[in-house]
């Protein structure tokens, strides 16, 4: 049976410990296996608190991040890894062995260009480097594709799949996300399949998301893609019930969800386990 995650940002706008702690107990509630948890200021980060809330939930914590403004990985690549680091000191001190998300980049920065020469090797070095202090914590990474509106360095599944293969990191994988799919693949099935030697995470979103289930992504598709992929990893409902003034900016998010947090979650959930039955996701 697959592991069910919900993103933080299902329950609560911002992170902080006392909201943290909130969206744990939530989280554990509603039934899922893990909470992911935005780690985007490693400095303010608890993890003495949140390891306890985690252990009273009974639930595990995954973390994700993005890069911040100033450490868009391309152009600072030193900034880029030292934040990595520090966000992987407090994963481990939680006790989380798993680190997705726009490890590469700085969502919402835009250069105007493609990919220039050189700007996809200073990921592949990095995160090469960062991989291997991850491996040492028993620690796994994983990028995300994302669309061209938040980035313009890693859109597709095969691109990101080429940087993570180079890389010849064996604990950095794919991180795939429907509704960025929904923008920027031709289809759902393909380019699942096709990733499949290294995907391991995948954020289940809506295309508007909200309710999954309530827009225009073809879940039969998906799930028919992760089927025939072999696909063993966690499925992780990404609603956005509330978001914060920063992740608002570089996501576009200006209109309220479809529905309260307790619909998202629990509808989410059932929709999912319904999905994942229906096509025998084991």
């Amino acid at each position: 049976m697959p592991r069910y995650g919900s993103h933080a940002f299902v329950w609560i706008g911002d992170w902080t410990t006392e909201s943290g702690n909130h969206a744990i107990r939530q989280t554990g509630a509603a039934g899922f296996d893990f909470i992911e948890i935005p780690l985007l200021k490693p400095e303010e980060f608890d993890a003495a608190s949140h390891k306890q809330a985690l252990r009273e939930a009974g639930i595990e914590g995954v973390a994700s991040l993005v890069l911040p403004k100033d450490s868009h990985l391309p152009a600072q690549p030193e900034r880029a890894k030292a934040f990595l680091l520090r966000a992987l000191d407090k994963l481990e001190e939680m006790g989380g062995t798993f680190l997705g998300g726009c490890i590469g980049y700085s969502l919402g920065t835009l250069t105007g260009k493609p990919p220039q020469p050189g700007e996809r090797e200073a990921v592949i070095d990095v995160l090469g480097e960062v991989a291997a202090d991850a491996k040492r914590r028993g620690i796994t990474l994983a990028l995300e594709a994302c669309n061209r509106y938040e980035t313009y360095l890693y859109n597709s599944l095969a691109d990101t799949r080429d940087t993570i293969r180079a890389t010849g990191a064996d604990n950095l994988l794919l991180h795939a996300d429907t509704y960025h799919m929904n923008i920027e693949e031709e289809g759902y099935y393909q380019p699942i399949v096709d990733a499949a030697d290294v995907l391991g995470y995948i954020h289940m979103s809506e295309s508007h998301r909200g309710l999954v289930g309530s827009g225009t992504i073809d879940w039969d598709e998906v799930f028919r893609g992760l089927v025939d992929a072999h696909y063993t990893g966690p499925l992780v409902l990404e609603s956005f019930a509330a978001i914060n003034p920063d992740l608002a900016a570089a996501t576009c998010l200006w209109r309220p969800p479809n529905e309260s947090p307790e619909v998202l979650a629990s509808e989410g959930l059932a929709f999912l386990k319904a999905h994942a039955a229906k096509y025998g996701l084991s």
